[in-house]
This record gives structure tokens, sequence and C-alpha cells, in this order.
């Protein structure tokens, strides 16, 4: 069999939001109005409410204002078990003027032998393959989490900063800031 190299149409393009988050591609009809994964919280668990502000952006320092964001995080006692009122898994397109997707969600507990994260999965344009990376929280001590430390002196492209409203983070993709990205 042959192996061909991706071409244009293979990456990310315009599809992913119609797939998606059709709302956003402003195909309002579909699921009832709302993309499927825009809500984490959907009744009221117990454990911190949090505001976690993500922003992509681009090798020329730009906010990208078509990307996609997944996230994935364990419950407020760190585990992925059903947790009453609460979404592990949320999906929020990137805001088409700002470049910031909203979550909001349960502060995450603790996965065994890790500190608090928040798994993020990223697509977009020009990305062939999604990326993968984590949100860590500036008030844990995230040195003594496995994944974070494999991250090195570049760790800190992975810590939130948290302000009045909660925690904000940005994601770049390239250039001096680059994001620590995870191959797995």
């Amino acid at each position: 069999m042959a192996n061909f190299k991706e071409s244009p149409s293979q990456t990310a393009g315009p599809y992913v939001h119609i797939g998606c988050v059709p709302t956003f591609a402003g195909l309002e009809g579909m699921y009832g109005g709302k993309d499927l994964g825009n809500t984490m919280i959907t009744g009221n668990p117990a454990g911190e409410r949090i505001t976690l502000c993500l922003r992509v952006i681009d090798a020329a320092g730009e906010p990208m204002t078509d990307a996609m964001i997944e996230a994935w995080q364990p419950g407020p006692e760190g585990s992925f078990g059903p947790t009453e009122g609460f979404n592990h898994w949320g999906r929020q397109p990137t805001h088409a003027e700002t470049g910031e997707a909203i979550f909001k969600t349960l502060m995450p507990g603790a996965p065994t032998g890790q500190t608090p994260h928040i798994l993020l999965w990223i697509a977009a344009r020009g990305i062939n393959i999604a990326l993968i990376t984590r949100v860590y929280f500036p008030e844990n001590d995230n040195a003594a989490d496995p994944v974070f430390a494999i991250a090195g002196e570049r760790a800190v492209t992975l810590v939130a900063e948290k302000t009045d409203n909660g925690y904000v983070h940005s994601i770049h993709l390239q250039g001096d800031h680059e994001t620590v990205f995870f191959d797995v």
C-alpha cells in the first residue's frame, strides 16, 4: 500500500464545527439548539464551581477564532465515575470575535498519583491531528504530578492563571511560549 502525505483537505477545516458544534456554524436546529457537550454542570453537584477561560493562540500570536476545545476531567473526588449533576466532558468552540472558550465546570479532584488537572483536546484549522494537553491549577503542588514533571522547565505552559472570575489559560500552538502537547 502506498504511503501518502496529508493534503489540505484532510485538516480540520470548517467541517469540525458543522459536525461537532453546529450552532457555531449557524445550524441552530440540530440537537435542539444546543451543542453536545456545551454544559458540564447539569444539576446541583457537590464541589467547587469554577469558570475556565481558554484561548488558543496561533503562530502569529493571534487568538484563533475557529478552534474547538474538548475538556475531559475527573470529578471533585478525583475519579471519572458517575457524578450526579456533572458531565466529566465538555466541548466549546472558541468565540468568533474574542477567541475564548468558556467552560463552567467543577474544580477537579486529584486522580491517584496526580494533581488536579483537566485534559484538553484541541482541533483547529491547519492541525491534521488534534492536539492534547493539560491545564493545571496554580494553587497545587503540580511538580508532584508525574505528567507535569515530564514537561520540565516548559511545564509553566500548562498552568492556568487564577483571576477574580476563575481561571484563564492560553494555549500557544507555536513560538517561544509554545504549550506542551502530549503524544497519546
